[in-house]
């Protein structure tokens, strides 16, 4: 383990006090602490008993040794993959569980801890402006957004025709950092907003020589905007992110300033309101690097097939940008809802016309994002162009983190979806349902079909 890495773990130690295993995240912003079937939950607390997150939140030599596990590496430019496999003679863990579990209330609604470093997801390759993670949402300088002058689908196009773009693995992806700066403004609901700035991982297709590696190819290319869950940033996404980059899609991650994964114990969801007009912002900001006559993204972008995604807090924040009344983006011609659902605190009225193509996402077991929210969208979209992709199962996180036959079913059919709305392919349809179908693993309906329960959305 690098030496940098050693000193931070034994600073930490002095203020961790309590390590809780769940077998399950309680709540958004709780990550996996090991991969496979056997998947469980880190909350590491200080003595106070509030958990610890960012640069805080590094499990202790110490307390790694306690529960029989080991740090396996440090992964995504600082997040810790730990393994934790207690030895055999203790079981006992299970008792202990159901103790925890009855005292404090959490079952499955009150994780918030996360075991992300400072950099985690939010300080990867290096780029001309990389630095720890800062973002969230507002509406643009003006409080408007541009529409685009129609609908008509521009095919995206590179000018290799060895390396189509809508195919899984065409591109070798570059990584590039930027910082926005919004300008303070009024938000959505009257609140005076300072400055807000964004900080914005941009993957992309990248040049086929890997000595031009960190140059994107020659084309014009559809852009992808990404709004992670509440206290990560595009690290634990970033499997799934790439595999749609390698696609020739122009992936953006906006990390937003109030809830990111360097938010810390100042992080909140009350921000949530402000952060589609931070995504507005950002696709702003892009189409202006793409209009430049020098620059990395310099004519890059397809600034007619823009698409929009997110998961849970994410997914709220896209779902708002596609469908609610106070900050729709008429640049966007497609969204993926991952795990997502209408939030109550965001103002105007959803599908108050009929929206943008819709996807959504969602895991049968999932313990944050009910099953039923998702459902309440799904059934609400008045739109023929409206998908449900049921994944049988399936928790809050493990379909879009890692690379498991769930990742892989959410990146096809989302590529599929892309493909078809945003590059306007009609052949792809036929392509998200043969992704969608996997028997024992996922379903898609579309058109309102599919024997749906409503359920209850609690979130």
């Amino acid at each position: 383990m690098p030496q940098v890495l050693h000193r931070k773990l034994r600073s930490a130690a002095a203020s961790t006090q309590v390590v809780r295993l769940l077998p399950q995240p309680g709540q958004r912003g709780a990550v996996p602490v090991s991969a496979g079937s056997g998947v469980r939950y880190a909350v590491i607390t200080t003595s106070s008993g509030r958990p610890m997150s960012g640069e805080q939140l590094l499990l202790p030599e110490t307390t790694i040794n306690r529960l029989g596990s080991r740090v396996v590496r440090p992964v995504l430019a600082g997040h810790m993959a730990l393994s934790l496999t207690p030895p055999a003679a203790r079981r006992s863990w299970r008792c202990w569980l159901a103790r925890v579990t009855r005292v404090v209330k959490i079952a499955a609604a009150a994780l918030a801890a996360l075991l992300v470093t400072a950099g985690a997801g939010c300080s990867g390759a290096a780029s001309p402006s990389a630095a720890p993670p800062t973002a969230h949402r507002t509406l643009t300088p003006a409080g408007t957004v541009t529409p685009a002058p129609d609908r008509t689908v521009t095919p995206a196009r590179s000018t290799d025709s060895r390396h189509p773009v809508g195919v899984l693995g065409s591109f070798r992806v570059g990584q590039r950092w930027l910082r926005f700066s919004e300008p303070a403004h009024r938000g959505v609901t009257g609140a005076w907003l300072s400055t807000r700035r964004l900080l914005i991982q941009v993957l992309y297709p990248a040049a086929a020589k890997p000595a031009r590696l960190r140059l994107p190819a020659k084309g014009a290319f559809p852009m992808l905007m990404f709004a992670p869950g509440f206290m990560q940033c595009g690290g634990p996404y970033g499997p799934m992110l790439r595999s749609w980059a390698s696609a020739g899609y122009v992936v953006v991650v906006v990390n937003f300033p109030n809830s990111d994964c360097a938010a810390g114990p100042a992080a909140t969801e009350s921000d949530l309101v402000n952060q589609p007009a931070d995504v507005s912002f950002a696709i702003s900001r892009m189409l202006a690097l793409d209009a430049g006559r020098t620059g990395p993204f310099a004519g890059v972008i397809n600034r007619r097939a823009i698409a929009v995604a997110g998961q849970s807090d994410g997914g709220d924040t896209v779902a708002a940008l596609a469908a609610s009344s106070c900050c729709s983006d008429r640049r966007v011609v497609a969204a993926a809802v991952l795990s997502g659902a209408e939030w109550p605190q965001m103002p105007g009225r959803y599908f108050a016309r009929t929206p943008v193509p819709m996807l959504f996402t969602q895991g049968s077991a999932d313990q944050v994002n009910w099953p039923g929210c998702s459902v309440q969208l799904y059934r609400a979209d008045p739109a023929r162009a409206g998908y449900y992709l049921d994944l049988f199962g399936a928790s809050h996180t493990r379909p879009y983190w890692g690379t498991d036959r769930y990742e892989r079913t959410v990146v096809r059919v989302g590529l599929a979806f892309f493909d078809r709305f945003v590059l306007g392919r009609p052949a792809a349809a036929r392509s998200m349902r043969r992704a969608g179908d996997v028997p024992g693993v996922a379903a898609l309906y579309g058109n309102g079909s599919g024997r749906l329960e409503p359920g209850p959305c609690d979130n």
